[in-house]
């Protein structure tokens, strides 16, 4: 779809769907309803299918489904994505849409639609989705491509460059009744205001906090299903680490990934639900930002974080953007065309975690450098939990929902300088990049606005 740069979950569907008969126009990322449509009517295709990884990605699906009853088509549409909900579809998009309607959970639920749909057998997916819709366990009508590849929603607590679904929120997000953070925090030191850029990453270095619970897991699908955990690792030391360490020393020897960070620190202060960022000087505003506030509970929002401008004191924030390059993306298409499924699929998954785990390095310096790395956790796992002092946020979560203010983080950090840029979306392109804003608050958590 439109601003869409995640092509690994369409490309599963589209391996499914092939190896059982059907024939799939693959049209890949960034495609236009346009280009959709004309698709659909020169190939005469019995379904479309759309499918995204941001919560940005769901409204333009109900774009492009407007579009589509303007022009009195009404082709069977199957929707799916990580952001996606079977609740979004069935109360928002079902009724919108003229012609019928199926949400996505995976692909087999989506091998499973299109058969039925070929069988004409309408009534049993409306079944299918109506004892879905009252059991969260219950069977899918459709395909989500991008669960098949990861559990995004079960591991997004962990690794907050994976945005969350659609949420409905029942309340006021933009009250400035205040939480009750703390606001007698020490504010640290920062070692420079602006942004570097920093080439010349040892791949080793990044390699060293790869989340494998993610990679193995979620990324490659390999479950411990029923096995004890003594015979999984057994499978995993046997099995799935030499696909790990070949594709690592081929990642070095052929320069398929090349990390570089784009990052930098900022004086800042809050005001209400917004923060104020300031040119080094700390006299003229460069960009603000205005963060939802939750409607009950704690009250919490990112603003709270940092000191107000009443305090008279003057914040530190640090943004970073980090990449392991477009030659990630480049080789991941080259084994897909080449029918080379099970490399595709193992090298596009370390290439994510990789941009993770790069995320995860650089935070680290980030917070060695302020001068509070010393709250860090000593074992890995419980880093990758939030074993450190303070929290980094990707824009597209619950807590800074707006994908674009990622304009305002390009006005920062000039990303350009490492080959990243945005799509008119505002995703990162390429895919294996990743951005965040990070807040030293030793209170600092990951939090929803509902």
């Amino acid at each position: 779809m439109k601003g869409d740069v995640h092509d690994i979950g369409k490309n599963l569907v589209d391996i499914i769907l092939t190896n059982n008969g059907y024939k799939v126009i693959n049209l890949g990322i960034k495609q236009t309803i346009d280009t959709i449509l004309n698709a659909h009517e020169e190939h005469q295709a019995d379904a479309i299918g759309m499918s995204g990884l941001l919560v940005k990605s769901t409204l333009i699906m109900k774009e492009n489904l407007e579009v589509m009853n303007e022009r009195q088509i009404s082709v069977p549409v199957v929707l799916g994505g990580a952001a996606l909900t079977r609740r979004y579809v069935e109360d928002d998009l079902k009724s919108l849409y003229k012609g019928n309607l199926y949400y996505a959970r995976d692909a087999f639920a989506g091998l499973y639609t299109m058969d039925k749909l070929m069988s004409g057998d309408g009534q049993a997916l409306e079944a299918a989705a109506a004892a879905a819709a009252g059991s969260p366990g219950a069977t899918a009508t459709a395909l989500d491509e991008e669960d098949l590849v990861g559990e995004d929603a079960k591991l997004g607590i962990q690794n907050p460059a994976r945005p969350r679904g659609v949420t409905r929120i029942a309340g006021d997000t933009t009250h400035t009744h205040r939480s009750d953070v703390r606001t007698d925090v020490p504010i640290p030191q920062p070692p420079f205001l602006g942004s570097r850029v920093v080439h010349d990453i040892p791949l080793e270095d990044v390699f060293s906090y790869t989340n494998e619970t993610a990679l193995f897991k979620g990324q490659w699908q390999f479950k411990q299903g029923r096995k004890s955990n003594e015979d999984y690792q057994a499978f995993v030391a046997e099995k799935v680490r030499p696909v790990f360490e070949e594709l690592k020393e081929r990642s070095q020897r052929e320069g398929l990934l090349i990390p570089r960070v784009v990052y930098g620190y900022f004086h800042c202060q809050s005001a209400g639900n917004d923060l104020i960022i300031y040119d080094q000087d700390s006299r003229n505003e460069l960009v603000r930002f205005t963060f939802p506030r939750q409607p009950a509970g704690k009250r919490l929002c990112l603003a709270d974080y940092f000191a107000s401008v009443e305090s008279g004191h003057q914040d530190v924030v640090a943004f970073h953007l980090v990449t392991v390059g477009r030659r990630a993306s480049e080789y991941s298409q080259e084994l897909f065309k080449s029918d080379n499924y099970a490399e595709y699929l193992y090298f596009h998954g370390l290439s994510v975690e990789s941009a993770e785990a790069l995320a995860e390095l650089w935070h680290k310096k980030i917070r060695e450098e302020l001068g509070i790395a010393d709250h860090d956790a000593k074992n890995l796992n419980q880093l990758f939990r939030q074993g450190y002092q303070g929290s980094r946020f990707s824009f597209g979560y619950p807590a800074c929902p707006n994908l674009e203010d990622q304009v305002k983080l390009f006005e920062l950090l000039d990303p350009s300088r490492i080959d990243v840029e945005l799509t008119e979306e505002f995703q990162l392109d390429p895919e294996q990049s990743t951005s965040a804003i990070i807040i030293h608050h030793p209170e600092a958590r990951y939090f929803s606005i509902e």
